[in-house]
Parts: structure tokens; sequence; C-alpha cells
């Protein structure tokens, strides 16, 4: 028996079209610029714009199909569409950020003079279409694992701009080429950071881990308070997405009760449920003196 408290964050995908365009025009422009001055610093950045229109497009894909209606064939539909994307871009950043660090300290033994006059205005526009991108999807990003995925590619987007802009000065002004391998292996020590984030959270929820925030104990403590309630036990707790917290478990009820007298014991055991923790699908199967192991959780 399921109850379903809707709160979801609608969650604008034309943010994400417009990102992409954008992140396809800054990338071309990195690439050329990167190739024209020599910059390690720029054509890293580039990568790691190219990355973010891939993953973006996965991120919407994804946001796409998990909004389709559930089937036959898929009775959740594809609502952990969305658990998959995050869990790729997350690897793609760690990825994007060993190349750039091997690329790095190669550049780091054969340096290089790098023509610190186009670095700097690239990283501008890098810093102005990124900057700009983030802005778009920040709400989003609060609300959806796979849209923070795509925030975070643009938001260490922008802050290498930051740092290839930096360095381009330091570049120009104090002719220190080696800034440029520095920045970037700054840069990509921090996309393992978040990425690592990003992929323990997903791997948690695809792998219907009990969430960090439900204390699965507090629960049957709180429900054992309700009158008519014997045992709550053969518990499950999981994220079908980051929308919907599912639970189901077996009831052993005090009484053998009627399942109109079920029907009203359910009701107040969904509501604390949801109230309380934010459980909004449960599923619960009725028992009453059943021979069976009464344990939080039996494994299967």
């Amino acid at each position: 028996m399921s109850h379903n408290h809707s709160h979801k964050h609608v969650v604008k995908s034309d943010n994400l079209v417009y990102s992409i365009l954008l992140n396809i025009v800054i990338t071309i422009a990195q690439v050329v610029g990167g190739i024209i001055s020599g910059s390690l610093a720029l054509i890293s950045d580039a990568l790691h714009n190219f990355s973010d229109v891939i993953s973006l497009v996965f991120s919407l894909l994804a946001h796409k199909l998990s909004r389709r209606k559930a089937s036959l064939d898929q009775t959740f539909g594809f609502k952990r569409a969305e658990l998959l994307a995050a869990f790729v871009n997350a690897a793609t950043l760690i990825i994007v950020a060993f190349i750039l660090i091997y690329g790095a300290i190669e550049r780091l033994i054969n340096p290089h003079e790098i023509e610190s006059g186009l670095v700097i205005w690239l990283a501008l526009l890098g810093i102005i279409v990124n900057g700009f991108s983030v802005i778009l999807l920040k709400n989003d990003a609060a609300h959806n694992l796979n849209m923070k995925s795509a925030y975070l590619h643009l938001l260490t987007d922008m802050m290498a701009s930051v740092a290839v802009l930096i360095g381009g000065l330091l570049m120009k002004f104090y002719g220190w080429f080696w800034v440029d391998s520095v920045m970037t292996i700054l840069i990509a020590a921090y996309l393992i950071i978040v990425g690592l984030d990003l992929i323990i959270k997903s791997t948690k929820m695809l792998m219907l881990f009990t969430p960090d925030e439900i204390n699965i104990k507090e629960i049957v403590w709180e429900v054992h308070k309700i009158k008519g309630v014997n045992k709550l036990h053969h518990i499950h707790v999981w994220h079908l997405n980051e929308e919907e917290l599912h639970l189901e478990a077996h009831l052993d009820c005090s009484e053998d009760i009627k399942m109109s007298d079920f029907n009203i014991l359910l009701y107040k055991i969904e509501d604390l449920l949801f109230k309380k923790f934010g459980i909004n699908h449960i599923n619960i199967q009725p028992e009453f003196k059943k021979e069976d192991s009464k344990d939080y959780i039996v494994q299967d």
C-alpha cells in the first residue's frame, strides 16, 4: 500500500539547452586559442568544457527520460535515469582531472613560452559564459542530483577560467610560464574532490542504501508509539530518485483486526513517516502473529 505526498521541484530543461549551446561556443574558442597561444591550461579548460557539453547533453536526455510514464515493462519508468547521469558525469570529472594532471606535469618538465594576451581574453570569455550558465542552473542544482552534477561541471569550468586568467596575468607581467601548469593541477585537484563527492552520493542511491538522514531505529521507535502496532520489521528504506523516498516493511499488528481497521492504522503510519522523516512512498505488509523473523533488517 503506497502513499504519495508530492513535493516535487520542477526542473527547467531549457536552461540546460542554453548551457549546452554556450559551452559549445566557449569550447571551440578555447581550443583554437589554446593551439595558437600554446597554453596547456587553456587547452585543458577547453577539454573540460567539451566534457561538460557531453555531460550536459547526457543530463538533458536523462531528465527527459525521467519524466516518461511507467509501463508494464518499466514499472518505475525511467526515474533513476538522472542518478545514472549524475554518476557518469562525476566519473568524467575525475577522468578529465587525471588527464589534466598528466599534461601539466609533462609541461612542467618541458616548459613552453605562452602567448599570454590571448589566454587572458579567452579566460575572461570563459568566466562570463560559464558564470551565466551557473546562474541558470543554480536553483535546479539545489533540488536535483543530476542538475547538481551539471552545475558542478559548469562551476568548476568557471573556476578554471578564473585560474587561467590569473595564470595569464602572471605570465604576461612576470614571465612565470610555470604558473600555467600549476593552475592546471589545482583545477584538476578540485575536479577530483567534487567528482568523488558526487560519485559517493549517486552510488549510495543506485545501491539502494539507507539515506544518511534516515535512522531506522528512530522510525521503529516512532511507529511503535501508534496504538495497534506490535512490531515493525523487515524494513527497507531507499531513494528511488531524489524526489521519492520509499519504505517497505512488515507490520505485526497487536490485534487480529479487519482490513478496514488496518487502513486506518496504515494512514496514521503514513502520515507520521511523511511528516517526521519525509518518506512519501510506503508499502507495508500486514501480519498477525506470523511466524517469521522480527528483526529490523532481514537478509532476503
